[in-house]
């Protein structure tokens, strides 16, 4: 393989030895690093996202067939999903975007050696297995997180199979551009994958890095519709002849939907400080996990299996279905879920439960005052919009997300009103993000390795 590698690299110089512009040349090995990566990126992407929907419709099939067995594959499901995390790839638990932060933070001269923990081929090998698992079990994760790091560590390993004779590359500028192709790529938004690279990731000028992010972001994009088809994450809901008056009921959803999802953010902060100075042994782990699978499961069996998966089905449904309205404690379920899940210790995402959790907030509130179906829609969508924002801070990823994911472009307004009034009111929780708190976590732990 090696042998292979070499062989390969010395036509590649050849050939480029052979242009006679330099600009041209130099623009050329600059350029083809991210497009190689965004290729791949959106080959995984979609692979990955048919694996994660093959999870959901065995744990479907499965309870059907008897929805008793959830009392034996959440146990089982959870602690394996744990145990693969723990035994072969440590940081690969939860999301995956507070580790790609982390990576970027790390991209210097002197901590860069450090970011092979965080981003690496045996990270997305159990990234994809762990979470899969999971979902299997009735977790209540996405894929969405997951393949943002999937994708960093996609794009880092590229970075690192350059010859030496290729122009350096700014390790940082890869991974954030491949963090923005990975969510282009699982939402079919790329938009929103270049405001979340510039939200959320980066603190380096925007010029320095423009063209390979708006490149990476297309043909990750690109690739993904070649492979999966050209498709809406959600479809076209109405939302056709809604007054202003809509607006009121978007604040009240907006308000509520980022205090929940705040204070979801700082419960399963804590949960984790618990675990982390409380379960010391694997066996309490286990016990532990076989606990949250147990509660999961007599939800499921003796409420409602809405509890379960990432909760995609449910936007489908309120969105594009006479049965709009959730029961009221069906946001309470799903925050629930996702907490117990997100804090097994195995891989998992929490973009598409956030979602699920302010779309369903949407539709309870619309229920009680009577909202006409295309006003629920555009309630849902601001729910949508005002629960991501209270867990990740980044209204305006937020907002183009779900309007992409969409393609509801006459609500832009109505959106980004959702995604303000959220990251006001989930300050008044917590002035911090899940994410950014995760992120320090993930570092401190890193460096402190270093010290003696």
């Amino acid at each position: 393989m090696r042998g292979i590698l070499i062989y390969i690299r010395k036509i590649l110089k050849k050939s480029f030895d052979n242009i006679r512009n330099e600009q041209l040349k130099n623009n050329l090995l600059q350029a083809i690093p991210f497009w190689i990566g965004s290729i791949i990126t959106g080959f995984f992407a979609v692979m990955y996202a048919k694996i994660f929907a093959w999870g959901e419709n065995l744990l479907h099939f499965i309870l059907n067939w008897n929805d008793w067995m959830i009392f034996i594959i959440a146990p089982i499901g959870f602690v394996l999903s744990w145990w693969l995390v723990k035994e072969f790839a440590p940081n690969a638990k939860g999301s995956g975007i507070p580790q790609v932060m982390a990576a970027v933070e790390l991209a210097n001269p002197k901590e860069h050696r450090k970011i092979p923990n965080l981003l690496s081929l045996k990270i997305i090998i159990f990234k994809i297995i762990s979470s899969v698992v999971l979902v299997i079990g009735g977790g209540a994760v996405g894929r969405e997180g997951p393949t943002i790091q999937i994708a960093g560590s996609i794009f880092r390993k590229v970075n690192e199979y350059l010859p030496e004779w290729w122009p350096k590359i700014s390790k940082k500028n890869m991974i954030m551009t491949g963090a923005a192709a990975g969510l282009a790529a699982a939402f079919n938004t790329p938009l929103g994958g270049i405001v979340f690279a510039v939200e959320e990731l980066s603190k380096t000028h925007i010029n320095y890095f423009k063209t390979a992010l708006f490149t990476a972001v297309i043909i990750a994009g690109l690739t993904a519709q070649t492979l999966a088809g050209s498709y809406l994450y959600l479809g076209y809901p109405k939302t056709g002849d809604v007054s202003l008056m809509v607006m009121f009921p978007i604040i009240l959803v907006a308000g509520i939907s980022g205090i929940l999802a705040s204070q979801l953010s700082v419960s399963m902060l804590k949960i984790n400080r618990w675990k982390k100075n409380k379960l010391k042994t694997n066996k309490a782990n286990v016990i532990f996990l076989v606990a949250c699978a147990l509660i999961i499961a007599c939800i499921s069996f003796f409420i409602s299996q809405e509890i379960l998966g990432s909760g995609k089905e449910i936007m489908e449904r309120i969105l594009f279905t006479e049965n709009k309205h959730e029961a009221w404690y069906v946001p309470l379920l799903r925050m629930l879920g996702s907490a117990l899940s997100f804090t097994s210790g195995g891989a998992g995402g929490i973009f598409a439960p956030a979602l699920t959790a302010g779309a369903s907030i949407g539709s309870v509130i619309s229920g009680v005052i009577h909202l006409s179906p295309n006003e629920t829609n555009v309630v849902i969508l601001a729910g949508m919009v005002a629960f991501l924002t209270g867990i990740t801070r980044a209204p305006f990823t937020s907002a183009i997300i779900v309007l992409e994911m969409t393609d509801r472009h006459s609500l832009i307004f109505h959106l980004m009103l959702a995604g303000m009034i959220s990251s006001i009111a989930s300050i008044l929780v917590s002035r911090h993000s899940l994410y950014d708190v995760l992120k320090h976590t993930f570092l401190t732990e890193l460096r402190s390795e270093d010290k003696p």
